[in-house]
């Protein structure tokens, strides 16, 4: 059972006004969104009591100009209602960012109206886990000004008058930029010393850091075990690795057809094997250093061989919980679209 956007917000807000409105911080933003781990190295914590996590203290967050434009009145402070327009956006896969928005695009001009915008907004909500269990965007029981509608990037898309209209292929990139500010300032709070790597250790914890709670102590131990080994543990992960894995995440469906048909036909999968799905399948260069972490902590039976499906399965909780739609299949999402597109042209015709 997941929690609801209303417990998500007030566990991780750490900033309350006099009458009893909670914020976010860009910090606090980061470390609900992004499952970590503090680094070994470092005081920086994300709130909480999961077995690896030290006592509360401050985590800091490397300033993203990305992430405060959804601070629409530029108070450094990130609102409810602008949480959930920030993890409806965040749940659109990119490779159906363009198919989900040119649904709308009804007179085929390559952008839209800020209603139109709103449309597809509540649709997204409506097949977003954090954005269809929360009521019209109004926190039950909690101060709350706006609705969703009224908070987020609105007004930065539309101008302050709402008058605007929207570039399709602007917001296609606007998405695109925001999984991407993400995997960057999830590598940079590992990275808190700015050298430009990341220890095996660190990396591992990336990994691992999503996994189910009855699975995640035997994980943390295979990373403690990680740590003695003198062949792996003075590997250094690049920034562009870190990338690299965060991008064959998204093509976890073609990632998990290869190697597992592949184990299945063959009975094993080497290293080299990994490699070679994840360059020609999934055209994700992943180094000997990548493969060799991943190998070790998800060799479940020490017998030198990827435990596949152990693997997979925490590759896939990551990203579903962010994603996590409500009812899956091409077929049910094509069908909702055009069903709400049709809605929202016959709203603004009437």
């Amino acid at each position: 059972m997941r929690s609801s956007p209303e417990k998500v917000f007030e566990y991780f807000a750490s900033f309350r006004t006099p009458d009893g409105e909670l914020f976010m911080t860009p910090a606090d933003l980061v470390r609900a969104v992004v499952p970590v781990f503090p680094p070994p190295d470092s005081n920086i914590v994300r709130d909480g009591s999961l077995r690896g996590e030290r006592s509360p203290g401050e985590l800091h967050c490397p300033q993203s100009e990305l992430f405060m434009r959804f601070d629409t009145n530029g108070d450094g402070l990130i609102s409810f209602p602008e949480y959930i327009f920030f993890v409806t956006l965040l749940s659109i896969p990119e490779s159906d960012i363009l198919a989900a928005i040119k649904m709308f695009d009804l007179d085929r001009n390559g952008e839209i109206k800020k209603e139109e915008f709103k449309k597809v907004m509540k649709f997204l909500r409506a097949n977003n886990r954090q954005g269809s269990a929360q009521r019209d965007g109004l926190r039950i029981g909690l101060k709350v000004d706006n609705s969703v509608d009224n908070g987020g990037i609105v007004e930065y898309f539309f101008g302050k008058d709402g008058k605007g209209h929207l570039q399709l292929m602007n917001f296609a990139q606007f998405v695109k930029d925001l999984h991407k500010e993400i995997t960057r300032l999830e590598f940079l709070h590992y990275d808190h010393q700015g050298r430009g790597s990341i220890s095996a250790r660190d990396f591992a914890l990336s990994m691992v850091a999503a996994a189910d709670v009855i699975c995640v102590n035997r994980y943390l131990d295979r990373v403690d075990d990680l740590s003695k080994d003198p062949s792996l543990s003075n590997i250094h992960i690049t920034r562009e690795e870190f990338e690299n894995f965060a991008e064959l995440r998204k093509k976890l469906q073609p990632l998990s057809l290869a190697i597992s048909s592949y184990g299945g036909v063959y009975g094993i999968l080497t290293k080299s094997d990994f490699r070679r799905a994840a360059s020609h399948v999934c055209d994700v260069d992943v180094t000997e250093n990548m493969v060799d972490i991943i190998f070790y902590i998800f060799d479940i039976n020490n017998d030198g061989n990827l435990s596949t499906d152990e693997f997979l399965a925490v590759l896939e909780r990551r990203e579903r919980d962010i994603a996590y739609p409500i009812e899956s299949g091409i077929i049910h999402l094509l069908t909702s679209w055009w069903k709400c597109a049709k809605d929202c042209c016959s709203a603004l015709n009437n």
